[in-house]
């Protein structure tokens, strides 16, 4: 039995696994953590009955309603018989005994997770990328489809005043995660709570929808295999979901000041991908909703997008966060703030 990382004990997990799963191979399972995690931690458990998934919250102090596991699960699980692509929901301990925190074990779902390129010999050409990005934009109109009390979903979240106390909850996490010299970033806050637009409709909303969140078809460019990372889904604002989407999808002509390192990279460069306006405008064609106010909703995304940065910095001070990846998240927070500073004071996407 061994582990890459810390936080899923072999000698815990797999005996806990044969129990739950009905399968004797579970109990001397092998456990990897799979790298890129910077939230909840994400481990491969690999026995001779197959691989599963596991997510945990991270290591150490757990701010209140973050990593949410019964969250994830439950909407996943509702989720199964709709036209979103999720992983198939195979247990969830909600009790945090066993490895400080509840969990959940997924299917292992085959196919890529891609952030800043795509693999070799994948989607080689511009209409291959074409159809990725479309297929992107497809599933998060697919999901915004949906009816969220057709699935049992009805009650996950209180959508009137959403906008206003995502403003405040996330004001909160930044309070709780506080980093010296980032005045900017509650001015922007202040902005932003002034000037909360109305919501056209309510869906179930992701919450932190983006390329790296998805499974790409190994076989199928353009197919979604699965959306994963459903800790912040409600139901709410969809533009909230086209704001984060639109952060983090670059384009080849980005100039220097959205140039944001390792904290937003994205394939989405590569010729034959929709550039912004264009995911804006199929989003619109494919949803039906009113984009006039769409630089408010990517503004509150780039501020969002600095407060989880901050976050992840303090964690990673804590020695809460484990693997790679967490070098120079400090530096981007002030040019995420200022490209939401000028969003919303442009009205227009940057």
């Amino acid at each position: 039995m061994t582990t890459t990382g810390t936080g899923a004990d072999p000698a815990v997990v797999g005996p806990y696994l044969a129990d739950v799963l009905g399968e004797e191979a579970w109990r001397t399972p092998t456990i990897t953590l799979i790298a890129g995690g910077k939230s909840n931690l994400t481990y491969r458990v690999s026995s001779a009955a197959g691989d599963v998934i596991l997510r945990r919250p991270p290591l150490g102090h757990v701010l209140p309603t973050a990593h949410d596991m019964n969250r994830e699960y439950t909407a996943m699980a509702a989720l199964a018989p709709t036209d979103v692509p999720v992983p198939k929901m195979l247990h969830l301990c909600r009790e945090p005994d066993l490895l400080g925190q509840p969990f959940y074990v997924m299917e292992a779902v085959d196919g890529y997770v891609c952030r800043d390129r795509l693999p070799a010999g994948y989607a080689d050409r511009p209409d291959q990328r074409r159809a990725v990005g479309e297929g992107l934009i497809r599933v998060l109109g697919d999901l915004h489809n949906v009816d969220p009390g057709s699935v049992g979903l009805g009650e996950f979240g209180r959508p009137d005043g959403y906008l206003a106390r995502q403003v405040a909850r996330w004001t909160k996490q930044w309070e709780a995660t506080r980093l010296d010299g980032m005045e900017a970033l509650d001015r922007l806050a202040a902005d932003l709570a002034a000037s909360v637009p109305t919501s056209q409709r309510a869906t179930i909303v992701h919450g932190d929808y983006r390329l790296d969140n998805t499974m790409l078809d190994p076989t199928t460019p353009g197919r979604i295999a699965a959306v994963l990372d459903w800790e912040m889904c409600t139901l709410g604002d969809p533009l909230a979901d086209l704001g984060i989407l639109l952060v983090y999808w670059q384009q080849a002509d980005d100039a220097s000041e959205r140039d944001l390192g390792g904290v937003v990279q994205s394939a989405t460069v590569l010729e034959g991908f929709p550039n912004r306006a264009e995911v804006a405008q199929i989003y619109a064609d494919r949803s039906g909703l009113d984009l006039a106010e769409l630089p408010w909703y990517v503004s509150f995304a780039f501020w969002k997008l600095a407060v989880v940065c901050a976050g992840i910095v303090a964690r990673v001070r804590f020695g809460a966060m484990v693997g790679e990846g967490f070098d120079g998240i400090e530096e981007r927070i002030p040019p995420l703030v200022e490209l939401g500073r000028a969003t919303l004071a442009d009205r227009r996407l940057l």
